[in-house]
């Protein structure tokens, strides 16, 4: 069996969402008890990811992210776009748009201190779809 559900969220640069306890109520939803569920954000400037959710991680990964891949107008996407995102890019590829995990009892599998979380890397304010699809029985 498979579900699928979308979340929209809006957001602005170096925010992060917290989206544990939709996922898991889109998991409650679909019936399934064994499976895997697969969160994707849909677009190329957010990344979705695993994380304990907590105020100094929010900070930090942005931070971080912003100091290995800092903003800048020399990167290849400027010089054919020049719209001041290539580091949104880069940033959301580098952590990636999509995150798999374990449902078993009809529950996610996760750590105490381990979150669903959305980064959104883009300069701009958005509004985001996220699609969540349940695979299992």
């Amino acid at each position: 069996m498979v579900y699928q559900e979308q979340i929209t969220i809006s957001t602005k640069n170096g925010e992060m969402h917290d989206l544990t306890d939709k996922v898991n109520q889109i998991v409650k939803k679909s019936g399934i008890q064994a499976g895997i569920v697969n969160v994707f954000n849909i677009g190329s400037t957010a990344a979705i990811g695993a994380i304990e959710f907590e105020p100094g991680l929010q900070q930090d990964l942005p931070q971080i992210l912003n100091k290995l891949i800092p903003p800048s107008r020399d990167y290849g996407h400027e010089q054919t776009w020049h719209d001041g995102n290539g580091h949104s890019h880069l940033q959301a590829t580098w952590l990636g748009p999509s995150l798999t995990i374990p449902v078993q009892n009809g529950r996610l599998i996760l750590g105490t201190w381990q979150q669903i979380f959305h980064l959104e890397c883009d300069i701009k304010p958005r509004q985001r779809q996220i699609m969540v699809t349940v695979y299992g029985e």
